[in-house]
């Protein structure tokens, strides 16, 4: 749950409250005891590419597929004609 701090408080101790949202800590900043703003940590970029080595890990780790029933199964339940 995010801490609420009064405008002031996040004006005067600026520095403060980003070391601690830099630490991960939130906090909803209020104006007149209503809650007007979230301070939060911003989520990490994704990867835009996995390498080839982590991705044999992943799909090492995962479960075995049999192809020839996955293809079987395919066949049965969807109506292949046009």
């Amino acid at each position: 749950m995010a801490q609420i701090i009064a405008q002031r408080e996040l004006r005067n101790d600026n520095a403060r409250m980003i070391d601690a949202v830099a630490a991960g800590e939130s906090f909803v900043v209020a104006r007149h005891g209503v809650p007007v703003a979230e301070l939060r940590p911003i989520a990490p970029l994704r990867r835009k590419f996995v390498a080839r080595a982590d991705l044999a890990a992943l799909s090492a780790a995962g479960p075995h597929v049999d192809l020839c029933q996955f293809r079987a199964d395919l066949d049965r339940i969807v109506d292949q004609r046009l």
